[in-house]
């Protein structure tokens, strides 16, 4: 009988940080700690072109973030997201 999977994820291969800048535009700025400069600044450029417009408490916000989530996913990055106030789920306690 095969064992369960027990695969883990490889380690990513980058770190990028999302923060929000505020109500005026530009609203984004994507920061890298780590990873190779070409497939951060692809991603940067993607991550960019969907939040270009968009502030967080935009409808089409949420849709778009989850796109950003699994473009981390596929590229293996590892994803963490700065808004500036806390999110929905985070602290409630």
């Amino acid at each position: 009988m095969p064992e369960p999977s027990t695969e883990q994820a490889p380690d990513p291969v980058g770190h990028v940080r999302i923060v929000y800048l505020g109500p005026v535009a530009p609203h984004w700025e994507v920061q890298s700690d780590y990873g190779d400069p070409e497939v951060i600044e692809a991603f940067r450029d993607r991550v960019l072109a969907r939040l270009v417009l968009l502030p967080p408490h935009d409808p089409q916000f949420r849709r778009n973030r989850e796109r950003v989530v699994r473009d981390a996913e596929r590229e293996n990055l590892a994803l963490e997201w700065d808004l500036g106030f806390p999110e929905e789920g985070e602290g409630a306690e």
